[in-house]
């Protein structure tokens, strides 16, 4: 029997098919009675699935990454989709076909492994040059950026989405760059190229998204200022000299501050040109997405508007709905 995909369901249907298993919790209620809170995906997007009254015991024999037969019946809770679980049980991922259970990037990952190379590599400043030539011949570093996702659950949040995510702000700053004479141009270009690079070890994404033991521990942005100081010193190593010691802190600093705001998690606020310009950059290509995805991936087909999302604190209008 052909699967079906979350969304293909309505309120109300019979749900009989093969998940991967995105998150697993145990909670309790009011009356402490434990149940479970699964979150359940495929390629077309995420479900919260619940099952009550559970015994913790009953379900420790699958965990996060797993994928899992669900069954139960789709119910509309606060405007979304949610199932109501009655068995759950692991299974094995043989004949199974991983592309189902992960959002696609439509996009040619060569293609723009291409047009990163050739925004990059047009840089003229020679040191700034020379750096990225340094991460170019890392083969195994460029295999992991362009395979990684840039999050975990909202924006680019599928394999290859980190590499579409920075190219995405490269062309916006390369478009843009005769606007703002007062922007180092190829400083920018690599700070956006670095800012992110950390989540190719903060990031799990061989099955399911997780965070890594480093991830949890030290976060991209000291994963990447780790990764930028080691390409600094191979840059010395190859061209004998010294590499600008304040190139360097203007791109250490565009990375520590590119979060923008200490309330979400920046180390410093940005204090250049090109640190602000980054944020913003960064920022309005990430929100953009989100929004689109949001939109895109809501299964009321028959409303003007998403469900309220907690983490956006607002639904989103998708107004009429579309055909060809």
């Amino acid at each position: 029997m052909a699967r079906r995909f979350l969304n293909e369901f309505q309120d109300g249907d019979v749900v009989d098919d093969v998940f991967l298993l995105a998150d697993k919790q145990l909670r309790a209620n009011r009356n402490a009675n434990l149940y479970l809170l699964a979150t359940l995906r495929d390629k077309t997007g995420v479900v919260s699935g619940l099952m009550w009254n559970v015994a913790e015991e009953s379900v420790a024999h699958f965990d996060t990454g797993d994928f899992v037969q669900v069954r139960g019946k789709m119910q509309v809770y606060q405007g979304g989709l949610q199932v109501i679980v009655t068995h759950i049980e692991p299974v094995s991922g043989a004949g199974l076909d991983p592309e189902d259970f992960h959002p696609g990037n439509n996009q040619d990952v060569d293609r723009m492994l291409a047009r990163l190379r050739e925004i990059l590599l047009a840089i003229e400043t020679p040191h700034l040059h020379s750096l990225v030539e340094c991460f170019f011949i890392d083969e195994t570093l460029m295999s992991d950026f362009a395979r990684a996702p840039a999050g975990v659950k909202t924006h680019h949040a599928y394999n290859g989405g980190l590499l579409e995510h920075v190219l995405n702000i490269l062309e916006t700053a390369d478009r843009i760059a005769d606007l703002y004479p007062a922007v180092d141009a190829d400083l920018l270009k690599v700070g956006i190229f670095l800012h992110d690079l950390g989540k190719i070890r903060e990031l799990s994404y061989e099955g399911t998204f997780l965070y890594t033991d480093e991830g949890q521990l030290l976060g991209h942005l000291l994963i990447v200022l780790e990764i930028l100081t080691d390409k600094i010193r191979q840059v010395e190593d190859l061209t004998g000299e010294p590499f600008p010691e304040e190139a360097a802190l203007r791109l250490k600093h565009m990375i520590a501050s590119h979060h923008g705001q200490y309330e979400f998690g920046s180390p410093k606020l940005p204090m250049t040109p090109e640190a602000i310009a980054l944020h913003h950059l960064d920022n309005l290509d990430a929100k953009i997405h989100e929004f689109a995805r949001t939109i895109a991936d809501d299964p009321n087909t028959g409303s003007h508007w998403t469900p309220y999302s907690p983490r956006m604190a607002r639904k989103l209008f998708k107004g009429e709905t579309k055909t060809t």
